[in-house]
This record gives structure tokens, C-alpha cells and sequence, in this order.
């Protein structure tokens, strides 16, 4: 080869190189945007993902007609109704994923600021509300026709702006709401048919006008206590024995970020499953400033805060530390992402949850990368054309996107002369890792089959396909659990990494990776997970499984009579 020819030649082979090795997320784009629904005829106040590619989504009852029709001429008669004693709309819908599609769900009883988890065996049990709802139990078994079952009473206490979790043998607790400073489990046991039990946390936590301390961010530990955060401090919880095992300091600065002066929180992701001591760290960010509540019913609107707090909850001696957004934020949700990053999306950077108490929404959501060092964790992303103020909410779908629903600051559906519409259009947000430019290095799971059920500290190996040359050092499993998602709180929402033990080629872009499921219910409690292969922080899309026990599973029914084992 000639050195002139040379000249020519080493210069397009860098191009090609280069032209074919795929950026990190971090060089790439900051996600897209897509409408899915001009319309799906209710507001998107609550939504939960189910095991069947489904998210049920929940409207309240008195708001008024919706713009969705009931099927077959069905209309909901209701006396203790406080707007419409006779409605022919739907104030429930599910949506199908896969085809784009939603169909009518009928909910007798008014879900407005209610709660829920998902039991082990798939079905969205959903408690509380307001007025008749308030007391209300309603389940939705997954299938293409099921519709949502009732129980009246089924709770021993009003849950209204309740907080739901799921517990390691499959109960939930369901903990607060308006003047209610106790707990409960469902479904109930002979022992706990009728009772609540003390929570004097909340006494302490609510403020006098403002409240301060609804919808508590909860999370279950690693060592099977609970987590609560109210108002601007949080404590470990023994819920068996009612005690306080640990009482964390108050986070700096001291301003609430619970409802209505709504921040967001997470788990991050749990990691090192099979050590002996796994820790657990919690980030909570936005919120509103201490008076900003009040201040905002005299129409005097306090900028929101812009500061993030993490704390290592299984520390001996846990300490808050402080971190700074790119800019103030409340009425957001927090997604845990696949690859155990978190997106900060929806709400407004001044004032505070409620009606019309919000303004200047942020379109632009925030991507949090927890294993950064500080400072350089968080990404500005694109932003949506919709804005999301009060009663909206966001969840993770199979396939890597974040849907994103509701939005309504008003006592009724009011699509005209006011300065935030109620917001009926459904929309996707695509993280960057979904770009077509990452197709090559995007893992596509092949074996396990969906809706495989898993074990305890079973070995799983799972199979999948990368076209590029893998990197070894840069692959793993994750779990997640999808939420009950409202009100700026992902309940339930867990992320779990399982580290490879074994990786090997088994053929031609075709590899297996072999992991350990969680070893306990309580890093992992019973039910469907996402599971998803990361290679180089590309997710896969995910699959289903089921955790389940080695022993006699609990299946919930329900009938008219109420829940039974």
C-alpha cells in the first residue's frame, strides 16, 4: 500500500468504527415524546400495571359525567352519589398496551384519593376514597373481560389519602389518611378482622391547617420493617410488634414533602442480594416550602424546593444528604427505570397540590443517575407539549416506556377559560436507551418463557440475544415491581439487581446468563415482576415473573361477603 493511498484509507476506517459503535445513553439524545390517546375519557388520576400488558387506570366518581360512554346502555345508580345519581360514564379504563386500545371499567363507589398494591397472585386490590367509597375494598382480576368487584365496609377505617404496601407473606398494610393516625391489613385474618392499630407518627407529623402528612412515602426494608416517611421525618417501623425500631433525623432545612406539599420518593435500587447485610437507600425530592400550603389558598404562590435528599436507611447512625435538581419541582412522580436510573417527571415549579394551587408546570422531566457522584447525577430531557399538574401520574411499561395520564386542579372536568384544562390525552415517554442506535447493543431475552414462576433463591438462567459483541463487565439482571402509582407516589415500587455468576455464549449472538433470585419475601414479596436483561445500560424489554414460595401459595377471593384465604 502506498503512504498516499494510506492517508486515504485509515481515516474511513476510524469513520466506520465510529459510525458503527453505538454512543452511551448519556451521549445520546434525552428521550422522546409520543401522543398514544387524543382522548381516553377520564382524568388519569390513579394507574397500575398488571401482569397481562394491561394499566387500569381510576378516575373519581364526582367530578361529573366523564367523556366515556358505559357499554350496552350500563349506567351507575347511586344514592349517596354527591354529583350524578344517574351515570351512563366510566370513571375506570384499561388500557391494552400492545394494540393501543382502552375499554370501560364500572367502579360503583368513588375512588378519589385511594390507594392500592397488587396481590401475589395478580389481582389490583384498591382501597378507600371518599364518602361512599371511603371504606370501600374493590378487586380486578387480569383477563379481557373482567370488571372491577366491590365490598362495601371492607375496611376498618375511612382511607382517604392512605398509603398501600405489600407485605413479605402477601397482605398489604394500609397506613393513614385524612384524620385516620393508625394502620390496617387486608385482607383481614380472624385476628385483625376488625381492627386498627395505633400509629402516633402520624399524630406528630400532621400540621395543624395543613396536614403536612398524607399519602406517606412507605417502603418495606431488608429487614422486614417498614420504612415511613411523613412530612419533612421518617421512622422504622416494626408493624407486628407497633414500635418504632429507628427514628431518623429531620431532613435538613426541615419542609415537608408529603401531601399537599407534594414531593416524590424512591427505593433505589437494591444491590448485593446475596450478601449477609444489604443495604437500602431511600431519595426523596421536590416538595414545597413550610407555609406555602396556606399561602396558596391567598393566592400567594411559593416556588417550589429544588433539593433532593438520600439517606442509607440501614446505616447504624443514617444521615440525610442533600443534592440540588436543575430546578424546583412539586406533584412529580419518580420512576425507577430498567437500568436502575430515576425519572423525575410531570408537576409544576410553583405552589402546591390542590385545586388551582399549582403553577408554571415543568415539562421537562429529570433523569437521576444514582450511581454518579454528586453533582453530575441528573439529566435535563426533553420536554412533553402537555402539561401535568394535580392528579396526574406516570408508570413504567414492559417495554421500557413511561406512560403518563391525568392532570385535572379542578372540582370538575373544565375544558375552557381556565388556566389548566382537565387533561384527557395519554402520552409515552421514551427514554434514550430506546433509541434505534442502541438496537445492536439492546439484549432481547429468549428463555425464560413469560409468566415463569420463580423461586427463592432459585438458580434462574436466563437466555437472550445481543447483536454486538457483548461486554461481559457490563451486563445484569434486574426485577422490578411495577406500582400503584397517584398522587406523586409510586406504592410499591421496587427495583431489584441480580449480579451474574455465570456468563457464557451458548451460540451466535446468543448467550445465558445464570443469577440468583432474591433469597426471601422480604427483599422480594410475593407476585409478578419485570424482569429485564441491562447490557451497558440498555435495557431489554422485560418479561414476567411470578416470585412464589416453596410451600402453599395465598390465593385471594372475593366475593360479595368479602375476602377470603
Amino acid at each position: 500500500m502506498t503512504p498516499s493511498l494510506s492517508l486515504h484509507i485509515i481515516p474511513l476506517l476510524i469513520f466506520h468504527i465510529l459510525l458503527l459503535a453505538p454512543p452511551s445513553p448519556a451521549e445520546a439524545g434525552n428521550g422522546q415524546w409520543h401522543l398514544l390517546q387524543e382522548s381516553i375519557g377520564i382524568v388519569g388520576m390513579h394507574m397500575q400495571l398488571l401482569h397481562n400488558d394491561r394499566v387500569v387506570i381510576l378516575d373519581r366518581t364526582d367530578f361529573g359525567f366523564s367523556n366515556l360512554s358505559l357499554p350496552n346502555g350500563r349506567c351507575r345508580n347511586n344514592p349517596n352519589e354527591m354529583v350524578v345519581k344517574t351515570d351512563c360514564t366510566a370513571h375506570s379504563i384499561e388500557y391494552d398496551v400492545a394494540v393501543n386500545k382502552f375499554r370501560s371499567l364500572f367502579v360503583q363507589t368513588n375512588v378519589w384519593c385511594s390507594s392500592g398494591s397488587v396481590s401475589p397472585d395478580g389481582t389490583l386490590v384498591q382501597t378507600g376514597g371518599f364518602n361512599d367509597g371511603d371504606r370501600a375494598v374493590r378487586a380486578l382480576t387480569p383477563c379481557r373481560t373482567c370488571d372491577w368487584r366491590e365490598v362495601d365496609n371492607g375496611l376498618s377505617a375511612r382511607r382517604w389519602y392512605a398509603t398501600n404496601h405489600i407485605l413479605p407473606d402477601g397482605r398489604q398494610i394500609i397506613i393513614g389518611g385524612r384524620r385516620q393516625f393508625n394502620y390496617e391489613f387486608y385482607p383481614k385474618t380472624q385476628s385483625t378482622a376488625k381492627n386498627t392499630y395505633s400509629l402516633p407518627f402520624l399524630v406528630q407529623t400532621n400540621d395543624a391547617s395543613a396536614e403536612n402528612n398524607l399519602y406517606p412515602f412507605v417502603f418495606l426494608n431488608v429487614d422486614g420493617n417498614l420504612f415511613i416517611f411523613a412530612n419533612n421525618r421518617a421512622i422504622l417501623f416494626d408493624y407486628n410488634k407497633n414500635s418504632v425500631v429507628t427514628t431518623y433525623p429531620q431532613i435538613p432545612g426541615g419542609d415537608p414533602r408529603c401531601y399537599p406539599s407534594t414531593g416524590s420518593a424512591v427505593l433505589l435500587p437494591l444491590k448485593n442480594l446475596r450478601e449477609s447485610k444489604v443495604e437500602a437507600e431511600v431519595l426523596i425530592c421536590g416538595g414545597a416550602p413550610r407555609g406555602a400550603f396556606t399561602d396558596s389558598l391567598s393566592g400567594r404562590f411559593t416556588g417550589a424546593l429544588k433539593t433532593c435528599a438520600r439517606i442509607k436507611i440501614t446505616d447504624p447512625k443514617p444521615s440525610w444528604v442533600m443534592e440540588t435538581m436543575p430546578g424546583g419541582r412539586v406533584m412529580s412522580d419518580m420512576v425507577l427505570l430498567p437500568n436502575g436510573d430515576v425519572l423525575i417527571v410531570n408537576g409544576a415549579s410553583v405552589g402546591t397540590a390542590g385545586w388551582e394551587l399549582g403553577r408554571n408546570p415543568v415539562l421537562n422531566p429529570f433523569l437521576y443517575k444514582p450511581s454518579n457522584r454528586i453533582g453530575s447525577r441528573f439529566e435535563l430531557q426533553n420536554p412533553s407539549s402537555i402539561p401535568r399538574m394535580y392528579h396526574s401520574s406516570a408508570v413504567l411499561l414492559r417495554d421500557g416506556r413511561v406512560l403518563v395520564a391525568g392532570s385535572n386542579p379542578h372540582t370538575y372536568y373544565n375544558f375552557t377559560n381556565v388556566m389548566f384544562p382537565t387533561e384527557l390525552r395519554l402520552e409515552a415517554f421514551s427514554p434514550a436507551y430506546l433509541e434505534p442506535g442502541f438496537s445492536n447493543v439492546r439484549p432481547t431475552i429468549v428463555s425464560p418463557s413469560s409468566q415463569t414462576k420463580v423461586k427463592y433463591g432459585e438458580t434462574l438462567k436466563v437466555g437472550f440475544e445481543v447483536i454486538a459483541s457483548l461486554n461481559n463487565d457490563s451486563v445484569s439482571v434486574t426485577m422490578l415491581a411495577p406500582p400503584f402509582a397517584t398522587h406523586s407516589f409510586s406504592m410499591n415500587q421496587r427495583l431489584l439487581v441480580l449480579e451474574p455468576q455465570n456468563l457464557s455464549k451458548v451460540g451466535e449472538s446468543t448467550y445465558e446468563v445464570e443469577v440468583t433470585a432474591p433469597g426471601s419475601s422480604v427483599l422480594a414479596p410475593p407476585g409478578f415482576y419485570l424482569l429485564f436483561v441491562v447490557h451497558r445500560e440498555i435495557p431489554s424489554h422485560g418479561i414476567w415473573v411470578r416470585m412464589t414460595t416453596t410451600g402453599r401459595e395465598r390465593v385471594y377471593c372475593m366475593d360479595n361477603k368479602g375476602p377470603r384465604l
